[in-house]
């Protein structure tokens, strides 16, 4: 007879104190002192960055490292399962018309609030800085960017750059997300199509799916540390001594992006009859890691699992929306960015803009980061609308100094409107799963692992299982 066991006489830490999201501002909080004090530290010999910044900077960048690998594998297998699935789909057609409509709506009215700030502050008739800070940058965008990306040139959408510093060659790897979407829906239609015979490819792409979803998991419980590094490296490294003389365009940035992300998104999601509370609890984490990560791609992963997870909106839709949206849906850097930096740009070159100039922004922001998609980035949508309004490309250098500043603002929003656009088609269409979306998560963005977590759920029907809702955002 075996002996009872003994209950626990130890006393356990309050459920607030364990709390994921907790241990996020834990880490924020943390990365702001460490930050500091390795600011103030001296900098080690031939101007190189102390030992501090140093180690912040590494694993910073080798937490978002882990999440960007984890990109390719989470989007094929992902896209490949929800081709298999999209019987289970209905209109599946009407989502993704739905889904490109409502990038477009979101962003004219980001591009609108932009202009209107650019008007109101007029940020280059407010600036310190020099014109011998003028540059222009060494890429700049292209209305062809899209046909020209489209094509995937290898199997995982891979490119290569080298680079040549100080006589020693160093070539890194890329990867192209637009590319790697046509490259997964390509092999999804053609295992449809085989039938029976491509089963067991399909068995094997769910099982990965799984394994990649589960390793997943493991790399954002690490996010606290990740959010530590990288808010310590921004304020140790980051130019904030140059707000002094960009100091109003830093300022118009962070309100339009503070109306879109306070104002019009609430708005938005209340008209549909959802609660702001639940969707800014869910989103949170993706949120926060663009905002200290500067890196839609890099977030993408966790954007990806709390719209699912945490919004209730099906895998099978999902697993297109956020990835599409990583390539060309970016509130902050292709609508609210380049329309206050066209205004900056012109006025600090006395240039007047005419409404025809004003509606050409509008058109940029629309479509442009749809024709640019792939390489879209802060940079390339400014050079698209500079060269597309005729104003000098070398303005592009006079806002450099803040350009890490102002771009985690820039990635927060982007972040949350990926994650937003899919969530409002969800709940239009009638197959979000509000149980998951309204579950109570006690102020915790992550609920704890199961031991068996869930890894499907039938589209459509907005149900979920019981343990699905007790592990909301697992």
């Amino acid at each position: 007879m075996s002996a009872p066991s003994r209950a626990r006489t130890g006393r356990r830490l309050p459920a607030w104190a364990t709390s994921f999201g907790t241990q996020i501002v834990i880490g924020l909080v943390a990365g702001v002192l460490i930050g500091l004090i390795a600011r103030s530290m001296p900098k080690a010999g031939d101007g190189n960055p102390n030992w501090l910044v140093g180690t912040i900077t590494t694993i910073g960048s080798s937490y978002v490292g882990l999440l960007t690998v984890a990109v390719i594998p989470l989007v094929f297998t992902a896209i490949v399962s929800s081709i298999a699935n999209l019987r289970q789909v209905a209109n599946a057609a009407r989502l993704a018309v739905q889904t490109l409509l409502w990038f477009a709506i979101t962003a004219l009215i980001a591009v609108v609030i932009g202009i209107v700030v650019g008007l109101i502050v007029q940020p280059g008739a407010h600036t310190g800085v020099a014109a011998t800070a003028a540059a222009e940058p060494k890429s700049s965008g292209s209305w062809w960017a899209f046909l020209t990306g489209l094509v995937p040139q290898n199997f995982l959408a891979l490119g290569a750059k080298t680079t040549v510093t100080n006589g020693v060659a160093s070539t890194s790897l890329s990867f192209n997300v637009l590319q790697l979407l046509v490259i997964a829906i390509a092999i999804g239609v053609a295992a449809l199509k085989v039938g029976e015979k491509a089963q067991p490819f399909l068995t094997f792409n769910a099982a990965l799916l799984a394994i990649v979803q589960k390793v997943l998991w493991w790399i954002i419980r690490l996010a606290p540390i990740g959010t530590a590094a990288l808010i310590a490296k921004a304020v140790a490294t980051y130019g904030w001594d140059a707000l002094g003389q960009l100091g109003w365009f830093t300022a118009a940035i962070y309100l339009g992006l503070a109306l879109v992300f306070f104002v019009v998104y609430p708005i938005i999601i209340r008209v549909h009859g959802l609660s702001v509370r639940r969707f800014f609890s869910g989103v949170w984490p993706a949120t926060q890691l663009g905002f200290v990560s500067r890196s839609s791609i890099g977030t993408l992963p966790l954007t990806e699992r709390v719209t699912e997870r945490n919004l209730g909106v099906p895998r099978e839709y999902a697993s297109f929306a956020v990835p599409l949206g990583a390539t060309t849906k970016m509130d902050g850097c292709a609508a609210i960015y380049p329309a206050i930096a066209a205004i900056f740009v012109a006025e600090f070159y006395g240039l007047d803009l005419s409404l025809t100039d004003y509606l050409l922004i509008v058109v940029v922001a629309v479509i442009g980061s749809a024709a640019t998609a792939g390489t879209t980035g802060a940079t390339v949508m400014l050079t698209l609308t500079l060269s597309t309004l005729g104003l000098p490309l070398a303005g592009v250098g006079l806002l450099l100094a803040v350009e890490p500043i102002v771009d985690m603002g820039r990635t927060a929003v982007n972040v949350t409107g990926q994650a937003l656009v899919p969530t409002i088609v969800a709940k239009r269409e009638g197959i979000l799963d509000e149980t998951l979306y309204d579950a109570d998560r006690n102020g915790d963005p992550f609920a704890d692992e199961p031991a068996d977590e869930p890894e499907t759920r039938e589209a459509g029907t907005g149900d979920a299982t019981d343990t699905e809702r007790v592990a909301v955002t697992v």
